[in-house]
């Protein structure tokens, strides 16, 4: 992510809401079904997520949420 961009402006608006059920403690299975995508598809969002943002674990990924108001 480049320097000055806000993770909402790299992010996709179904990524930002996978992002928001990861911070609810969501497993894929349970994001797949609350959404009505695939498993595989939630896999897929979550890959591009960390590639997009740079984050390298949940908890980096949790904590950038926070920073960016993505959750309260």
């Amino acid at each position: 992510m480049k320097a000055g961009n806000k993770v909402i402006d790299v992010l996709s608006k179904r990524e930002v809401e996978i992002i928001k059920l990861i911070t609810q403690e969501f497993s894929n299975e349970d994001i797949a079904s609350h959404l009505a995508i695939s498993k595989r598809t939630v896999e897929t969002h979550r890959k591009n997520i960390f590639k997009k943002t740079k984050v390298k674990s949940i908890v980096g990924l949790v904590m950038l949420a926070i920073k960016n108001k993505l959750v309260s």
